[in-house]
């Protein structure tokens, strides 16, 4: 069992952070790698990728979006209550060296998986340009670590409540048309990502982005996650989760993520109706 040690509510409510007791996995972690949680003994099994972790306190940080039953399950847990399961750290790490100039871009959650990453490129003695966007500036998470983690942060909000009224791909357009950039890192939304990879591929920018399909038990056994990169058939637990974004098939992985939307609905609407009948 995992304690939760911490806990904020962000974006309104909709995201929540979690500092959670996992002093082994903090000391092993690295940037890109993922755990997957279980709020109680008959729940869902479910993979995040970790926002931080301080090997001194023997923590690790996620942070989700409520979206489903499962998400909805972590949100009532409280400080001092644990997590049922938690395994990790999982995946593979992020390759980080000395490179140049890099764009990290970041949407929803996807600020979340993007800030280790941002952070250890400039580490490395990289050149960081941030781009993070949300609906709304209401919305937006991480900011402040974000700015700590680049060298150069751009808002993009879609209804110009902050910075660039516009997608952020508007912004890493004219970005790579101005500066040389060696790699661009693009992490949240699938259509985000796609067009993200869309528009480096034009200009020949190496671009990674992390995926997160339908996984079950995160070692490569289930199949469950499988994604098409490049033609071949990848596994996003153990080859990935980060691929190359000119490669991947982002329609292929929206379909496969849409496969349960309707079970997900019951299960939800089921889940409240016990909440509210327990009330």
């Amino acid at each position: 069992m995992a304690k939760i040690v911490h806990r904020e509510e962000l974006a309104q409510g909709t995201i929540i952070l979690n500092e959670i007791e996992a002093p082994r996995i903090a000391k092993k972690a690295k940037p890109g790698q993922f755990v997957i949680l279980q709020a109680d003994e008959t729940g869902e099994r479910v993979p995040l990728t970790m926002a931080d972790t301080d090997p001194e306190k023997g923590t690790i940080t996620i942070i989700y979006m409520v979206v489903g039953k499962s998400t909805a399950r972590f949100k009532d847990l409280k400080v001092g209550e644990k997590y049922y399961a938690l395994i990790g750290p999982l995946g593979a790490p992020t390759h980080i060296e000395k490179i140049g100039k890099v764009v990290c871009v970041g949407g929803g959650t996807g600020i979340a998986v993007l800030h280790p990453i941002a952070r250890a490129m400039k580490e490395a003695g990289n050149e960081v340009i941030a781009i993070l966007g949300s609906r709304t500036y209401d919305l937006l998470i991480l900011e402040e670590k974000m700015r700590q983690a680049s060298n150069t942060l751009h808002i993009c909000t879609d209804d110009g409540s902050k910075g660039h009224h516009g997608f952020v791909t508007d912004v890493l357009k004219e970005t790579i048309e101005k500066e040389d950039i060696a790699l661009v890192v693009a992490i949240g939304p699938i259509p985000m990502m796609k067009f993200c990879s869309l528009i480096t591929k034009e200009k020949g920018v190496k671009t990674m982005v992390s995926l997160n399909p339908i996984m079950v038990d995160g070692t490569g056994m289930c199949g469950g996650c499988r994604v098409s990169v490049g033609g071949k058939t990848k596994f996003a637990c153990v080859d990935g989760p980060e691929f190359d974004g000119h490669q991947v098939d982002f329609d292929g992985l929206a379909k496969r993520l849409a496969s349960y939307t309707e079970v997900e609905k019951q299960s939800m609407d089921a889940y409240n109706k016990c909440k509210c009948d327990a009330d």
